[in-house]
């Protein structure tokens, strides 16, 4: 996947892309010039995905997001300047490829500007195939995930609340992500008052 990911970004020497819709909307770790609302079509956002080395562990997972087929996805548009193109494609594969869940593939992207731009970014898409595929889980098998994971990156739970955060700060809300959160955080309130 990575040499197809080269193929056509690699023969690109302008700007890169890169499509934010989790921890990279609120965590990027590489200097961009620009940061812009935007919209994926084709694929959603989905707490689909098991974490066995950021927010988990093998014996212990937690639960991280995807892009997964169907449906639309809001996030944020990264633009990298030409000269850190090569340095942010190793940062981002060092970052999401640990475990090889998400394949790397660059997707035309809506710039959620005046101008409405279309422009093509790199975007993390879940391998369905990959032993870490957790497919459509139900609130409780959701909470209790997330609840229990804790791994190299902290604790899981931060993980859904920042990334609503960055979310409602967009002005977006997503129903079966808020309706977690909201649990999480009377987990946390209750537990804070003991």
């Amino acid at each position: 996947m990575q040499a197809a990911l080269r193929t056509s970004a690699g023969e690109d020497t302008g700007d890169l892309w890169v499509f934010g819709y989790g921890s990279l909307m609120w965590r990027p770790g590489f200097d961009f010039s620009e940061r812009v609302p935007a919209r994926l079509i084709g694929l959603h956002r989905a707490l689909c995905v098991f974490s066995f080395v950021h927010r988990g562990t093998p014996e212990r997972p937690g639960l991280v997001l995807g892009l997964d087929r169907g449906g639309m996805c809001r996030g944020i548009a990264f633009r990298v300047a030409a000269p850190a193109r090569e340095k942010t494609i190793g940062y981002l594969r060092g970052r999401e490829q640990v475990t090889k869940v998400y394949l790397e593939a660059m997707r035309s992207i809506e710039l959620e500007e005046r101008a409405r731009r279309r422009v093509k970014a790199i975007c993390y898409l879940v391998d369905r195939s990959h032993v870490q595929y957790a497919g459509r889980l139900t609130l409780a098998e959701s909470l209790h995930l997330i609840r229990q994971g804790h791994g190299q990156s902290g604790p899981n739970r931060d993980y859904v609340l920042e990334t609503v955060r960055a979310l409602e700060e967009l002005g977006y809300r997503e129903g079966d992500l808020h309706r977690l959160a909201e649990h999480l955080k009377g987990a946390h309130e209750s537990g804070a008052a003991r």
